[in-house]
Formats: structure tokens, sequence, C-alpha cells
């Protein structure tokens, strides 16, 4: 008797800890609902924010990858009696002709005494490739850090052996030459830092352009637009957003970057832009025909590209 009453001194309540646990040992269905309905409805309202938090962030790096790019390229002139690098945006070399400025690794180079990559010209100042490609596109071109290490020898794996061309996301400026289609006359990249009236000073932007042979009758640019899908990148160039096709009169809304020789990157919106379009003779400034989707298309360019 004494051992009974000492065993219940010693576990007071057990009787009523096991009924307390079989009670409360787990959520019911509708609690478990009521939780998830709170999750489903914070989770809707912190994605919206999380994405242009994202977003923000990919804009800041592009803004910053841009300035990288344009204090390399006014290095590159301080070291070479103030001339920027030749552009590398050519096809062929007797009978060459201009091709897009996203260009980063030309096929060939347009004489024996040019490099045919941006990097021969800046890879003592940009190490790291990822700054020559804009955050923002949706898939990064596969061998870019390849492409950029190995300058004039590039040679893709994927395709025969010959020298392979690279196109990237950014436009490059210095030294390139387009036709303004709104203002019927040339635009003049620029060649060295003095500048002067015949040359702009635009040395960067990001990618923006129409009727590009990769998605023709289509906008196309580096920075992702409402209702914009992914045109596929090849084993010759990166991936950037394409859409509005047939219906050129509704411009997407995009905010774009471009940097300038004075060191400043601008935002800039995609109505405050000048149409360029790319020279298929350079003799007589004659530019590749318009709708055919066959040639490069369009580029525009921000309005301070002429101041």
């Amino acid at each position: 008797m004494r051992a009974e009453q000492s065993s219940r001194a010693v576990h007071p309540g057990v009787g009523e800890s096991c009924a307390r646990v079989q009670t409360h040992g787990g959520f019911t269905l509708i609690e478990l609902l009521v939780v998830i309905s709170i999750v489903a409805a914070l989770t809707g309202i912190l994605l919206p924010s999380l994405n242009r938090v994202r977003q923000q962030a990919r804009a800041l790096l592009g803004a910053s990858n841009q300035r990288e790019i344009v204090n390399a390229a006014n290095f590159y002139a301080g070291d070479n009696d103030q001339r920027y690098p030749e552009s590398v945006a050519t096809m062929g070399t007797d009978r060459w002709n201009w091709a897009e400025p996203m260009m980063l690794t030309a096929r060939l180079a347009r004489s024996p005494r040019m490099y045919r990559s941006v990097s021969a010209y800046l890879q003592p100042y940009i190490r790291d490739a990822r700054i020559v490609y804009c955050p923002s596109a949706p898939q990064r071109y596969e061998y870019l850090q390849d492409a950029w290490d190995a300058g004039d020898d590039w040679d893709n794996p994927q395709t025969p052996p010959v020298r392979d061309s690279v196109s990237g996301t950014y436009c490059l400026y210095w030294n390139y030459t387009g036709f303004l289609q709104d203002r019927q006359y040339l635009f003049k990249g620029p060649g060295n830092t003095a500048g002067g009236p015949r040359w702009s000073k635009l040395l960067v932007s990001d990618y923006f352009g129409f009727d590009h042979h990769r998605s023709p009758n289509s906008y196309g640019s580096c920075e992702k637009f409402l209702g914009a899908s992914i045109a596929e990148g090849t084993v010759l160039s990166s991936a950037y957003w394409s859409g509005y096709g047939d219906d050129r009169s509704k411009r997407p809304e995009i905010k774009l970057h471009a940097g300038y020789t004075d060191g400043h990157v601008e935002t800039y919106s995609s109505i405050e832009t000048l149409t360029m379009k790319v020279i298929i003779r350079p003799e007589t400034g004659e530019p590749y025909p318009s709708g055919d989707g066959s040639g490069p298309g369009d580029f525009f360019l921000p309005l301070n590209a002429l101041h």
C-alpha cells in the first residue's frame, strides 16, 4: 500500500498528461488550411516587392558594369595617346562592312593592324567577363569568360575549327559609325578623349532595337520588359528579351543605361531615343534595308548620344 502511494507521489498527473498529449498532439485540417492561406497571402504580398528589389539590384549592377567599361576604355585611351580602341563591330576585311555594335569578337579583323576582339584591347583593365554582360539579360553566353580570355585566338568548341564571332548584350560605340535614320546623317562614336563636333560622347549602352534577324518584326532588349519572351542565344551570341511583334508603334516601356566619355552613366527611357541603322556600305553610308528581318535591324540610341 505504501509502495503504491509512493509511486503516485513520484508520478503525479501521468494520466492527465497523456490525455493532453492525445488531445493536442497535432494540427487539425482546419488549422492547417488557415496556416496555408496565411502563408499564401503573405507570399502574394512579398513576391512583387522581392521582384522589384531584384530588378533594382540588377539595374544598379548594370550601371556599375557600364561605368567599369567606360573606365576601362578611358584607361586604354590614357595609355594610347588619348585614342579609344578600334571598333571590332565589322564583317570582312578588304570589302568589309559594319556589324551590330554588340560585337565582342569579330570573325575577322578589319586589317592586320587591328584586333578582332574587344578583350584584346581591354583585358588588361577588365578581367571578369561578367562586366561586359548585362545582368538583366535572360541567359549568359555559355563561353563568355573563355572567349574573353582567349581574345583574338577564340574558337568556339561547338563549331568547326574556324575563328568564331561573339555577340553580347551591350552596345559598344567607340570608333563606331552608324546611320541616324531620324536625322539622315552619320553617327560617329568617340575616337579620342578630346572629343569634337564630329564625334558623339557615347561609349556604351544597353541593347535596345527592333527587327533583329533573331527576332524579326519585334523589339529586343537586354533589359526585360512587359510581355517579353526569350530570344534564345546561339553558339555565337547571347540571349536577350523580345516582344511586341508586328506593332512597332507600341514601343515597350524600358529603363535603359548608357555610359559616356566623361565617366557618367545615365538612365533613360525607351522613348528618349533616336534610331540608328547599321551601315552595309561604308564608302557611301548606305544602311541595311528595313523590314525584311534578315539584318541586324534598328538600334535605339539615347538622345544624349548627339550632345
